[in-house]
């Protein structure tokens, strides 16, 4: 098995942040504001993906904030090889590009939040600490865009709850699974579901990994994606 690559501990345990902004202005801004910030460290802003890729590997930060459009590139792409060689690195996304192909993308490759920069009030500080609690943040109408995607779905009959194709087989989780999962979905850390459910946190640790190889995906953001698809879940429950 592949071990996971952990971000190392900074001495006074801050949280190391990566900010990638191509915007000098807003770089700038996000930068003061991720520094001034008591409980976090940003160890470094980079401006193109070039720059993203060489010190994600110089820092390897625990959270990675990163823009989708970049002048060498696409965002995306640095999220996909994020996920696949820094597996336990949270991952959000700030952009302007709020439509559904770019949020859906995003999170399928492994952002587990999407913040929208001209949202009246970006909390970047509070964001950055509720993905590292286990919480998604995402904007309220990214949000919405996402309901309605799923119950909406154009090859859904009206008034018919969306299924995933007939072609794919929907994964098989347990009670208990189905439960951690709904928690997850709705914003709780890991804390508050093992307490809810009367467990260790290591308890729901093990499950969570489960969930993860039945539904082949490598973070929070992507399990809720494919449960909503394979309607494991009920975001309205």
């Amino acid at each position: 098995m592949t071990s996971e690559l952990q971000a190392p501990p900074s001495p006074d345990h801050r949280i190391r942040v990566l900010l990638v902004e191509d915007d000098r202005p807003i770089r700038e801004r996000m930068s003061a504001i991720l520094r001034a910030a008591d409980r976090l460290e940003l160890v470094a802003a980079a401006a193109t993906l070039a720059e993203a890729r060489a010190l994600c590997a110089a820092h390897v930060p625990a959270v990675l904030v990163t823009d989708l459009k970049l002048p060498d590139g696409n965002g995306l792409e640095l999220i996909h090889e994020t996920r696949r060689l820094y597996p336990a690195m949270e991952i959000m996304v700030v952009s302007v590009l709020g439509d559904e192909r770019s949020v859906l993308t995003a999170i399928e490759a492994g952002a587990a939040g999407y913040i929208l920069k001209d949202s009246a009030a970006i909390d970047l500080v509070g964001s950055v600490l509720d993905l590292v609690a286990g919480r998604s943040p995402i904007s309220t109408s990214i949000a919405r865009t996402i309901v309605r995607r799923v119950q909406n779905r154009p090859d859904a009959p009206s008034g018919a709850p969306s299924a995933a194709p007939p072609s794919v087989p929907v994964p098989a989780l347990t009670e208990r699974e189905t439960d951690i999962l709904w928690g997850v979905a709705k914003g709780l850390t890991y804390s508050d579901i093992a307490e809810r459910l009367g467990i260790s946190r290591n308890t729901v640790l093990t499950h969570v990994k489960n969930i993860y190889r039945k539904l082949e995906v490598n973070s929070r953001g992507e399990a809720v994606f494919a449960a909503i698809n394979h309607n494991i879940i009920d975001l309205k429950g």
